[in-house]
């Protein structure tokens, strides 16, 4: 007669990396015996006492004979509970036991893919020395000779006090010494080709881009998993929280700001053999450096103008604040997108505040789509030197319209210089006049100086 083997599955605590719902459930729906059975079997146990880290328990029962790979319903074990949360000792416990340092949950994640999801790196680099291999990468290659150039050992990157910069996918690590911008793609997308591909997509567009208004690309690592692409570290933070905290900018340093997007943007688009489209410039995608430069980040989701799309680009890829009309509706588009998106950053840094402000961004393109555009509510003298009338030209609902970002840096030149010129006519007058002043006052001296002398050398005959 075949013993009875209780059919349970543990859900307290964190759950698998790659599982769809990785909440917790009630307690009261931890086990269930096939036969309704109550009461709380060894292996369970086991699981309960690893996800509470308690070590001498752990000790007793191993003692007693439970096994140490014991699995339920979703082939999760004691090892894959105590990396999930960070139990260090418990970890070199179980393996100190005989666990399975490699062995896959039903979703097919190890105990060290749950202890880099969760960010233990302690059990990260207790489980690797023990052995355990990440996932395998998409991109990974069977020989030696095929890694890319500009591939990096994960190894090489120190997370340890890392923070989230920017969007939530980049984090900062040390990099050889410096600090750099870590983009990741997470153990748990692995299985999402779409996302794979956009990966791939933006790696490949990376390696084209040299340019001081563009985030530099310093490598990638694509061998092990997760995989991640790694740039620049620009402390100075991003466009929009720059504006957040100074709302309106002076129309010296907008123009001077603009100037600096619209170089990054036309090296883009001067892409050859194929302009390379943004697709999501806002804000949040433009990064400072030290000196106050700004540089275009975030190729996520853009795209080489000659690669034909197998599905429509949608707006709840970008944000919609700043998406053009003509992608809202899934028409054919160009670079000239770009353009549209540049004109809203331009006019937010003299208005102070972002398009459409009191409305939702899934609200925005539909304004768009029906020719509604911010109102322009800072005084005259913000929009002098036809910065307005530029504005006005970038966002208009006929693409072709448009000008391109090198006609667009032409005209931003000429109005940069002349505010230099009636800055420095400004600074120039109040000099002039102390200096009219000064020489008249020397010529006064000076006359009355000789009726001094004429009168003195009468005196005296």
């Amino acid at each position: 007669m075949e013993l009875f083997k209780p059919v349970v599955r543990f859900t307290l605590g964190r759950q698998s990396s790659l599982a769809p719902d990785r909440h917790p459930k009630e307690e009261g729906s931890v086990t269930e015996n096939e036969d309704g059975a109550e009461g709380i079997d060894p292996g369970v146990r086991l699981m309960y006492l690893a996800n509470g880290g308690d070590l001498e328990g752990i000790r007793e029962l191993l003692d007693s004979g439970v096994d140490v790979n014991f699995k339920d319903i979703d082939d999760r074990t004691a090892l894959h509970v105590s990396a999930c949360q960070g139990f260090t000792d418990l970890v070199a416990l179980l393996l100190d036991r005989g666990a399975a340092v490699d062995v896959k949950d039903r979703w097919g994640s190890t105990p060290l893919a749950d202890a880099i999801y969760y960010k233990n790196h302690d059990v990260i680099n207790l489980l690797e020395n023990r052995g355990a291999k990440r996932l395998m990468a998409p991109m990974h290659v069977k020989h030696a000779g095929e890694v890319p150039e500009y591939e990096i050992d994960h190894k090489e990157l120190d997370f340890t006090n890392s923070v989230e910069i920017t969007k939530g996918t980049f984090r900062i690590a040390l990099w050889r010494g410096i600090k750099v911008a870590v983009k990741r793609l997470g153990e748990e997308v692995i299985p999402d080709e779409d996302k794979v591909r956009a990966f791939r997509d933006e790696l490949a567009l990376l390696q084209k881009i040299r340019h001081p208004n563009v985030v530099q690309f310093l490598g990638a690592v694509t061998q092990t998993s997760p995989m991640m692409i790694v740039t620049e570290y620009l402390p100075k933070g991003d466009l929009c929280a720059f504006l957040r905290r100074k709302g309106s900018l002076k129309p010296t340093t907008a123009v001077r700001f603009a100037l600096d997007i619209a170089r990054g943007m036309n090296y883009l688009h001067e892409n050859k053999p194929a302009p390379i489209i943004h697709r999501d410039l806002e804000p949040s995608n433009i990064l400072r450096d030290d000196s106050g430069l700004l540089k275009v980040a975030d190729f996520g989701v853009s795209k080489l103008l000659t690669v034909k799309e197998d599905r429509p680009f949608t707006c709840q890829e970008t944000s919609g604040r700043y998406v053009a009309p003509e992608v809202f509706r899934n028409e054919e588009y160009d670079t000239k997108v770009d353009v549209f998106s540049f004109a809203l950053i331009l006019q937010e840094m003299i208005e102070g505040y972002p398009p459409f402000s009191a409305k939702q961004d899934n609200e925005v393109p539909k304004l768009y789509a029906t020719k509604q555009r911010p109102p322009f509510r800072a005084s005259t003298k913000h929009y002098a030197h036809g910065l307005k009338e530029l504005i006005e030209e970038c966002w208009s609902e006929y693409p072709a319209k448009r000008p391109t970002f090198r006609q667009i840096i032409t005209r931003l030149e000429s109005i940069h210089n002349s505010l230099g010129n009636r800055r420095g006519w400004k600074v120039t007058r109040p000099l002039r006049c102390f200096q009219n002043l000064e020489a008249m006052l020397k010529r006064e001296n000076s006359e009355s100086s000789h009726s001094r002398s004429s009168r003195s050398n009468a005196s005296n005959r």
